[in-house]
């Protein structure tokens, strides 16, 4: 069952989320609206210190200065000494000479809201100086819980004098920010938001993330623990996210030319129907709303995909859940980090299945990008099996909604259409990268192996799982999360 947690605010209203089945969760729904309340949100801040300028650090270090136009809070990136990202803040208006950049670790002295945003491997590197340089009653604010898994396989702990908190956006920084960007016209557009309270040593812990979170845009903002965050969202990318859809893309790219179809189709057929209509569809119908949309010809395709795909994917990412849990996959990032020092990953976008990619891409006719219904079981079936391994863990239906679908939809997979699923390989962070490199391989191998066998020598399916997809509550728990969200459409350059 999914965990209860429930949580009070001092400045913003609280609303009750009905997930359908009986399960309800509290959110806050943002807007920018909210924004004359930041002040009483951060009452007391005169500084809120950014650390770092990769993915999301650019991202909230803007949305957060420009909510915050017009109070009395600055907003101030920290770099190290000599970094080469202290240009590109510059070029977004935070600069030395109007106190909005410094040294690391003396914005973190002076900061009252200091949001580490720096690599998962700089944070297990760093971490003690970080501790040693925040005051008493500062808040330490994360994105990411990797920190936490880190500091739990370690045995240490966070200082006992400052607030601990999370808000993690549910999408890549560049959505973040261009998300929020069109909320200049449309009110509440954003990127969702987890938060949750680590430590609360003066009663201010969760109004400093709740104002975090409507700060950044989110649309809505729900609740989870820094410990099931790290183990969703580093579970997630290793799967459908990231590792899952390469592994599938490879897997499906194969089997239609060992079919007969031309190389140009093959990936229009698999990779490009994934992130194109499989995908948009998924954003705006819903899981079932793309089976329901295919024709009565098709369904019959895409459920044997379906039931044979699902126990293939689930056994895979069972291992990864207990691999996350058990601090193994933290331990395998850092563990890789004096390696890379020696041999940096190369990128995976030299091989023929991704340069036929780029060119498709450069001719695409959108209107034209086949929603292949066999592709499309396939997607779903690793989909709903990651969905379930989350539920059997006691995650939310927020968390698992936004983990395991509409952070694919609405974020991941538009970037990788606009620039392929190689790009994003080569382009994640560090623990992302890692994750899919090793995983993505297996599911290739289970799919083509096992799956994929089982459909051609039309061996027998468990026919149950169709049931239990007709029926899966986590259908009504994203019709719930739509209704919260403004209809907008991420845009990539």
């Amino acid at each position: 069952m999914p965990m209860n947690l429930s949580f009070q605010s001092k400045t913003f209203e609280i609303e009750t989320l009905d997930l359908g089945g009986g399960v309800t969760e509290q959110i806050i729904r943002g807007g920018r609206n909210l924004f004359p309340l930041l002040p009483q949100a951060f009452e007391g801040v005169k500084q809120i210190g950014v650390i770092g300028w990769g993915s999301q650090g650019p991202a909230q270090a803007m949305n957060l200065r420009d909510s915050l136009t017009g109070t009395s809070i600055n907003i101030k990136v920290g770099l190290r000494e000599n970094s080469s990202s202290i240009a590109l803040a510059n070029e977004q208006g935070f600069s030395v000479e109007n106190n909005t950049l410094g040294e690391m670790f003396e914005v973190i002295k002076e900061s009252d809201i200091v949001l580490l945003l720096i690599s998962d491997a700089a944070q297990s590197e760093l971490y003690p100086q970080v501790f040693e340089a925040l005051q008493p009653g500062t808040t330490l604010g994360l994105s990411h819980g990797f920190l936490v898994g880190h500091l739990m396989n370690v045995g240490e702990s966070f200082p006992t004098d400052i607030n601990v908190v999370g808000v993690c956006p549910k999408g890549m920084g560049p959505s973040v920010r261009r998300l929020y960007v069109q909320g200049e016209q449309v009110n509440g557009a954003g990127i969702n938001a987890s938060f949750a309270v680590e430590q609360d040593v003066n009663g201010k812990a969760t109004d400093h993330a709740l104002g975090w979170s409507v700060a950044l845009g989110s649309p809505y903002t729900f609740q989870t623990t820094l410990e099931y965050e790290f183990k969703s969202d580093i579970y997630g990318e290793r799967g459908i996210l990231l590792g899952a859809v390469h592994g599938i893309s490879e897997s499906l790219y194969r089997r239609y030319i060992e079919e007969g179809l031309s190389h140009d189709d093959a990936f229009r057929n698999s990779t490009e129907s994934i992130t194109g209509p499989i995908s948009s569809t998924i954003s705006k119908k819903g899981i079932k709303g793309l089976y329901e949309a295919m024709g009565a010809d098709e369904r019959p395709i895409f459920e044997r995909a379906y039931t044979a795909s699902y126990p293939s994917a689930k056994t895979i990412l069972e291992e990864i859940y207990d691999e996350v849990s058990s601090g193994n996959e933290i331990r395998s990032v850092n563990l890789a980090g004096e390696r890379l020092k020696k041999q940096p990953m190369g990128t995976i976008d030299q091989t023929e299945m991704w340069k036929t990619g780029a060119n498709v891409r450069s001719v695409r006719d959108e209107d034209n990008i086949p929603l292949d219904p066999f592709t499309a079981g396939v997607y779903v079936g690793t989909m709903m099996a990651q969905i379930d391994v989350l539920l059997d863990n006691g995650h939310r239906y927020s968390e698992i909604a936004n983990e395991s679908v509409i952070e694919a939809v609405d974020s991941l997979n538009p970037y990788m259409h606009a620039r392929g699923v190689s790009y994003m390989v080569d382009n994640c962070s560090r623990t992302a990268r890692l994750g899919s490199r090793k995983w993505a391989p297996r599911f290739e191998y289970q799919l083509r192996q096992e799956a994929y066998v089982a459909i051609d020598e039309q061996k027998e399916l468990d026919n149950s799982l169709l049931d239990n997809f007709d029926n899966h509550p986590i259908h009504d728990a994203l019709a719930a999360c739509a209704e919260v969200r403004p209809s907008v459409d991420i845009f990539v350059e």
